[in-house]
């Protein structure tokens, strides 16, 4: 039996499990604790009967400064939700977690009335894209060299998907475009205008 909880700080010291997986994000501990902080609702665990970590999502919700919006830009992200991390140690794959835990996130993000959910994927993660485009993500932009290493060692970088998926606010998704895949832009353009 695995239960799903929301974090607490001695986790932090126990998620080698799943952050050992190559394409885990991993982070200074002080970035995993401020998240605790900020955002306590939406780091969120799964713990096998052991006591193991197994899984972990980290979100946040978030929006540009106003003066990106005064400045008329396109690139404007209004208050919205944010999958920074989640993944499943190996051993326990394929056995719905990854879906369980962004479920909770999403549902921390709709209490916030955020607009939709983004993520970043590498575009070789196929079995990611396919299982968040299967939890009704779609590719909103690619982002040319947004990761500085390639772990296929084929190169020195990766591109990443940048995914989107509208939560109940917004009605029209409004913040959702087809075709994603084939707009690229470059890392320094994501937030900038």
């Amino acid at each position: 039996m695995t239960s799903i909880r929301q974090a607490s700080p001695t986790d932090i010291s126990r998620l080698n499990l799943c952050n050992l997986d190559p394409l885990t994000e991993n982070y200074a501990r002080k970035f995993y604790f401020d998240y605790l902080v900020r955002w306590p609702t939406m780091f969120i665990v799964a713990e096998n009967l052991k006591g193991q970590i197994i899984a972990y999502v980290m979100g946040k919700v978030e929006e540009d400064p106003d003066y990106v919006k005064l400045l008329g830009t396109d690139k404007y992200l209004p208050w919205h939700g944010h999958v920074t991390c989640l993944t499943v140690a190996p051993q326990y794959r394929q056995m719905g977690l990854a879906k369980t835990l962004t479920a909770h996130l999403d549902q921390a993000c709709e209490q916030e009335n955020a607009w939709f959910m983004d993520l970043f994927v590498r575009v070789s993660n196929k079995t990611a894209i396919n299982m968040y485009k299967g939890m009704g993500y779609s590719v909103y932009r690619r982002v040319v060299d947004y990761y500085s290493d390639d772990p296929t060692g084929h190169g020195t970088s990766e591109d990443a998907f940048d995914m989107r998926k509208s939560l109940s606010r917004d009605k029209t998704n409004r913040y959702i475009r087809g075709g994603g895949e084939n707009y690229r832009i470059h890392p320094e353009d994501i937030y900038h205008p």
